[in-house]
């Protein structure tokens, strides 16, 4: 299932599932939207600070749930943080199949689009969040209007660097994926499920400033024992590092190696300054030799004019 695309001078919906607003921040990224001839809407408690940290999980649910439900919000973003799993528990996934909006985010908060694809098949995307559109990188846009916007299509993955292939191959199969230490522990939750008898393709990623490589060995391994291993077909390893670790690049060969599957590396997304989008639920094919990926599920019936250069 898939949303409609995001129309010119559609409604953008804001909450915060996992911190508590910071207006000084939020205020330069709702002018930047808004400057792209967006409207936007806050979450009603989307300052809130019930529980220090954040807004109640509750209250937090309640933002997003009435976003979903609202007739005037065509997308919902939201941007990172720890905490946003409390919410799996309380979305009205019933509310999401009756009423798909385009959900986009990326960094820790991203269990929120693991646990809606699982639960209701919508199509969601990692890449995007309300951060971006502050210092709005060309490639970044370029992103957002061939995944997002009424009018173009995103036919594959879009390259601004080339990958480092680690172990070669060629595979298809569901994308599905998240940050790194996040996607390992999503693999116990209850609201995460997956198809037994389908393959995915899994895209994770993870950055020094946040980890270290025996972490990323810790959060692999928890994956690699999981069953849900047993239905990987590849892997794509987001931004790690301005120069990557030799110990680092040595522990994605093993990877691959040991489970036999094709893996890449690629700077384009994750928590570098390039924000490539992942469509979660879809299907796509990974060339990883001929270092490219192309996404199999968009809908033929959207209309379609000239892509944007390089997408």
């Amino acid at each position: 299932m898939q949303a409609k695309r995001l129309p010119a001078g559609g409604t953008i919906g804001l909450f915060c599932p996992s911190h508590v607003a910071d207006m000084t921040r939020y205020e330069a990224d709702i002018t930047a939207i808004k400057r792209l001839g967006f409207r936007v809407k806050l979450s009603e408690n989307f300052e809130k600070a019930t529980n220090g940290y954040a807004a109640s999980a509750q209250e937090r649910a309640a933002d997003f749930n009435a976003l979903v439900a609202d007739a005037s919000v065509d997308m919902i973003l939201f941007n990172g943080g720890n905490s946003a799993v409390e919410i799996l528990p309380l979305i009205d996934y019933e509310n999401v199949r009756q009423h798909p909006k385009l959900i986009s985010s990326y960094s820790d908060a991203t269990p929120v689009l693991n646990a809606i694809h699982a639960q209701t098949g919508l199509v969601t995307y990692y890449g995007t969040c309300a951060g971006d559109f502050r210092d709005l990188r060309y490639y970044n846009y370029m992103q957002f209007l061939a995944h997002f916007m009424e009018g173009y299509e995103a036919r594959g993955f879009c390259q601004d660097s080339p990958w480092r292939v680690i172990h070669g191959g060629s595979c298809q199969g569901t994308l599905v994926g998240e940050y790194t230490s996040q996607f390992s522990q999503l693999l116990a939750n209850r609201y995460f499920n997956y198809d037994t008898g389908r393959k995915y393709i899994l895209f994770i990623e993870s950055h020094e400033k946040f980890s270290w490589v025996g972490k990323v060995a810790t959060d692999l391994a928890f994956i690699g024992q999981s069953r849900f291993m047993d239905n990987v077909a590849g892997l794509v390893f987001g931004h790690y590092a301005t120069t990557q670790p030799d110990d680092f690049l040595r522990l994605l060969e093993r990877f691959g190696k040991e489970h036999d599957i094709p893996v890449v590396y690629s700077d384009d997304f994750g928590h570098g300054a390039k924000r490539a989008v992942f469509p979660i639920g879809m299907d796509a094919r990974l060339d990883a030799d001929g270092q490219k990926m192309s996404f199999l599920g968009y809908n033929e019936t959207n209309e379609k004019r000239s892509r944007p250069s390089g997408i």
